[in-house]
């Protein structure tokens, strides 16, 4: 039975202020946080040197998804991105289920972001409570996002650029020690990667449990095909931006993991402690962890920026499509959904409170909650590319600028990876905890997503 053809989306009513560069940065920025800087520390204790391949595992997954993002994103920009392409593809109940999943996973990881932030700054300035920063950056955020969006935009080019920057400068810092080409250093050769148990200390059950400790790490990548559809000319600068953050990610990720085990033995560094300081530390860079804190400090405000701003969008496209409440359409003047913007940090502000008071308990739940939400997310992004590539060329094949790879064969392959992870998780006992409470919460969400999907048809 052919299928009906895909109706025109509804022009945007948000403002079109991004640029290229933005695009590119927030694609870059979105992806460096955090969980990289030190959070690869535990993936490194599990998997030894071969966290390298445990990174490139976990990056080539992440890539395919993207790539079938990419494809969608290009052909028919939204500000829903996938939620939109899942309803189009699928039917409501996937639309309503994507959205509703990425929204709260964005403003969990918010409140997240902003309590690491916080934590950082009461060091630096313990008269001033924690719970202040929090307030401090929550008011400056929100600001931010109910600015002009090329303000928003703006904003963070700069803090990726900084990312960024401290990334390519560790590379060139470690290359050269590597080579013995800086003062006091002498060339390491191979033996950290061969030395301390070889290359696979942990055989390959280490890269697999490497790979569940970093491949949450590539979230974020998705809020620049969101963003893409507020830029000046939203098919070609998604395209752009995708194929470039990409490969520069898989790049800092993968370069980044090879100079650290390649300068210091493996089995020397410790979980929870940054590798990059350690690094930093033995090539006699002076206050390296002062200078890593700087930068783990930027990378959390980023990252709180630009999941506001995904956060914000995700359920501003929700309301547009009737799986929101309709008093969230509501527009600025400079075409920015201001009452979305309140809607989401509102939730932020609730995840924080319940973190300052019951930090061991419920704040640990929410967390586990999402963990594995991403997957799901994942998940029904290739499922609707499998679906809408079809329609697309049948359709409207002058806009497949950017096609999945070997197509249909990668998307597959992109999906058996996923089950592999979530049934790795499953048997893991540090991961299982958020597989069970994630899956509660997707089947709460499809839950309600079902309730309404038979509501509509007995009203019709």
């Amino acid at each position: 039975m052919s299928q009906a053809p895909l109706p025109e989306l509804a022009a945007e009513p948000l403002s079109h202020g991004l640029k290229q560069r933005h695009l590119t940065m927030l694609g870059l920025g979105g992806v460096i946080g955090a969980g990289l800087f030190v959070g690869s520390g535990a993936g490194i204790a599990v998997a030894g040197p071969a966290i390298i391949c445990s990174y490139l595992l976990a990056g080539v997954l992440a890539m395919l998804v993207m790539r079938a993002l990419g494809e969608m994103s290009a052909a028919m920009p939204a500000s829903g991105s996938f939620s939109v392409y899942a309803e189009r593809a699928l039917g409501r109940w996937a639309g309503f289920s994507a959205g509703w999943l990425y929204w709260f996973l964005l403003v969990v990881v918010l409140a997240v972001e902003a309590t690491g932030a916080a934590k950082i700054a009461n060091g630096w300035v313990p008269s001033v409570d924690q719970w202040v920063w929090v307030l401090i950056f929550m008011v400056v955020f929100t600001a931010s996002n109910l600015a002009a969006v090329k303000n928003f935009g703006e904003f963070e080019f700069w803090f990726a650029a900084l990312k960024v920057g401290a990334i390519v400068l560790f590379l060139v810092l470690g290359t050269l020690a590597i080579f013995g080409l800086l003062p006091d250093t002498d060339p390491v050769g191979l033996t950290n990667l061969t030395g301390q148990g070889g290359f696979f200390p942990a055989g390959l059950g280490g890269v697999v449990a490497g790979m569940l400790a970093v491949v949450f790490a590539f979230g974020g990548l998705e809020v620049v095909t969101i963003a893409a559809a507020e830029s000046d000319d939203p098919a070609r600068s998604v395209a752009r931006a995708v194929r470039s953050a990409v490969w520069r990610i898989l790049f800092f990720y993968v370069g980044s993991m090879l100079v650290i085990v390649t300068l210091l033995p493996w089995d020397s560094l410790e979980p929870g402690q940054s590798p990059y300081v350690a690094v930093l530390d033995s090539i006699g860079i002076p206050a390296a962890g002062q200078i890593m804190n700087i930068v783990v400090f930027v990378a959390l405000l980023s990252a709180l920026n630009a999941n506001l701003y995904g956060s914000s969008r995700i359920v501003f496209s929700l309301a547009e499509r009737g799986e929101a409440p309709r008093g969230l359409l509501k527009v600025s003047g400079g075409g920015v959904p201001r009452r979305a913007v309140f809607a989401s940090v509102a939730f932020g502000f609730v995840s924080v409170v319940l973190n300052l008071l019951w930090p061991d308990t419920i704040f640990l739940y929410m967390l586990n909650a999402v963990g594995a939400v991403l997957l799901f997310v994942w998940a029904l992004i290739a499922v609707s590319q499998l679906k809408l590539r079809r329609i697309i060329e049948r359709d409207m094949p002058e806009r497949l600028t950017l096609p999945m790879w070997c197509f249909p064969y990668l998307t597959w392959a992109a999906l058996a990876g996923m089950a592999a992870v979530l049934v790795l998780m499953l048997f893991d006992d540090s991961a299982r905890p958020q597989l069970l409470w994630s899956t509660g919460a997707a089947a709460l969400v499809l839950g309600v997503a079902w309730v309404r999907e038979i509501r509509a048809r007995r009203a019709a």
